[in-house]
């Protein structure tokens, strides 16, 4: 053996006993903090029997707050030191700290909104101030009082009484070493949302651009409508979906892919401008960009085409960024993006051509499968050359940063959109990409039946051929275009990923409240 290899060998050796070393730490710590949380459950149901014994109730009943305690740093922001409001007001809350100082207890409780300091006093509360003693870190209490401010500048409620309103049975995290592990932060999103305000925050942020949304389509004319989230044909994207079973109808049901072929029989039933915010469901891989359950926001628009929908979604971004964020440029993990119309517009093949230097556009199959082979892409027996023109678009899409619709796709890949009316192998199709990733979706309608049925025969063959996102036949669909339905381009876009931008957020799990996660 040469003494390179044997260095090798020793080198390894010392790194797995490294890598044992820091596991069996890692382990002991985590045997150390499951003792530390039993002691500490175990003190706190013996705190609870104590209050039990005492004739009081430890999961209290309703109880109305004066204000928030946000509401309350502002109206006594002004207050003096020691001056003591004479206001009674009653608040409720978290506790979150306590401090105890001879015959005076400190402790901060939380809100929604803010924190306070209250000050419980024996010479006030009497009897009840060892009841506090009884009482941890994770209570809800309602306090009565009144404003004042310490010597150090600290708004803080005097307090006349107090009462329970739910004893907390579990230590919070930073009573047994902190929440740090960020699968147990994602896995136990109360408590992560406990301890980090700026999580709270970011699900704010999200309401916030959902609500604003709403409002810019209102505003348009456009009307929130719903559809079904359980389908009998699943359609509307090339996914692969859940599939389930209704008992009564014994009958295989499917979590929708996507609300689009139900907005447009609404739009085939005589509406002009409608949208839908809501849940859809493909069963996919899980990463920092995908959950298989997710948020999207589609609107359709009679009498108009994809060009005006571009247009419309320029307008969308800005109008969320200057709400939301008081500012079009923005930065996201460290790269400057404006988002401040108009886009940049390429279509797939310049997209191609200005980041691959691959002029695909008139390239036969057989070019196509040798120049996607050379570029590590694999093409099955069925491809045609909008499946590999798609896949090599797989490769330019990380280069894309600042916001750019990519426009005019394959007809091949695109089963419901409509064709160009010069170039029929094209659709009326754009992708807008924002930082290496899709953000929208959007085409010209096909709304000619015959045409639709030919491309879901299309599909279908692809189906026989092993390609599992392939779109299924759905003749309801077919009889609804039978009826008429005006041109109407359609819009689809991620709101995950939009809440992501706008929060600087890393993962798509950040901005999911319960996300979906690997056992």
């Amino acid at each position: 053996m040469s003494e390179k290899s044997q260095d090798k060998i020793t080198k390894s050796s010392e790194e797995d006993l490294v890598i044992n070393n820091i596991t069996e730490r890692s382990k002991a710590r985590d045997k150390t903090t499951e003792r530390r949380e039993v002691v500490l459950l175990e003190e706190r149901l013996h705190r609870l029997n104590e209050l039990v014994e005492k004739g009081i109730d430890p999961f209290g009943h309703r109880f109305v707050s004066s204000a928030s305690i946000k509401e309350l740093h502002e109206k006594y922001k002004d207050i003096g030191i020691d001056e003591k409001a004479k206001e009674t007001i009653s608040i409720a809350g978290r506790i979150r700290s306590i401090r105890k100082h001879g015959k005076i207890i400190f402790c901060h409780i939380e809100d929604f909104s803010e924190r306070i300091q209250l000050a419980i006093e024996k010479n006030t509360v009497g009897g009840r101030f060892d009841l506090f003693e009884l009482l941890n870190t994770g209570d809800f209490i309602a306090s009565h009082g009144h404003a004042t401010k310490t010597k150090k500048g600290e708004l803080t409620l005097w307090i006349d009484s107090f009462e329970l309103l739910s004893k907390s049975l579990r230590p919070l995290p930073d009573e047994w070493f902190g929440l740090k592990d960020i699968e147990s932060r994602y896995r136990q999103r109360y408590a992560d949302m406990i301890m980090n305000k700026e999580v709270r925050e970011i699900f704010i942020m999200r309401s916030r651009i959902i609500t604003t949304i709403r409002e810019f389509l209102n505003n348009k004319g456009f009307i929130e409508i719903e559809t079904p989230t359980l389908q009998p044909i699943y359609g509307g994207a090339l996914a692969e979906p859940f599939t389930t079973m209704h008992n009564e109808l014994k009958k295989t049901m499917y979590l929708r892919v996507s609300p689009e072929l139900y907005l447009k029989r609404a739009i085939v039933g005589g509406f002009e401008k409608v949208y839908e915010i809501g849940k859809s469901f493909r069963n996919e891989g899980i990463d920092t960009k995908h959950n298989p359950e997710f948020t999207m926001l589609e609107w359709y628009w009679a009498y108009a085409d994809y060009n005006d929908n571009m247009k419309l979604n320029e307008e969308l971004i800005e109008f969320l960024a200057k709400k939301i964020l008081g500012k079009t440029e923005i930065e996201y993990q460290g790269i400057e993006i404006d988002l401040k119309g108009p886009f940049e517009k390429l279509s797939i093949y310049e997209a191609i051509k200005k980041y691959l230097k691959i002029d695909a556009r008139n390239k036969e199959l057989d070019e196509l499968v040798k120049i996607a082979k050379e570029h590590g892409i694999e093409v099955p027996d069925y491809a045609g050359k909008g499946y590999i023109i798609e896949k090599l678009f797989g490769l330019v899409e990380p280069k894309i940063i600042q916001p750019t619709f990519i426009t005019d796709h394959p007809t091949e890949m695109s089963p419901l959109a409509k064709a160009k009316k010069h170039q029929p192998e094209l659709t009326e199709r754009f992708e807008l990409i924002i930082n290496s990733q899709e953000y929208a979706n959007a085409y010209s309608e096909e709304n000619n039946p015959i045409e639709q049925k030919k491309k879901f025969e299309d599909q279908q063959r692809m189906r026989q051929h092993g390609d599992k996102e392939s779109h299924p036949m759905d003749q309801d669909f077919i009889r609804a275009l039978e009826y008429g339905m005006p041109p109407t381009p359609g819009f689809g876009l991620g709101i995950d990923r939009l809440v992501m931008l706008f929060t600087n957020s890393a993962s798509i799990r950040d901005v999911i409240m319960f996300p979906a996660l690997r056992e």
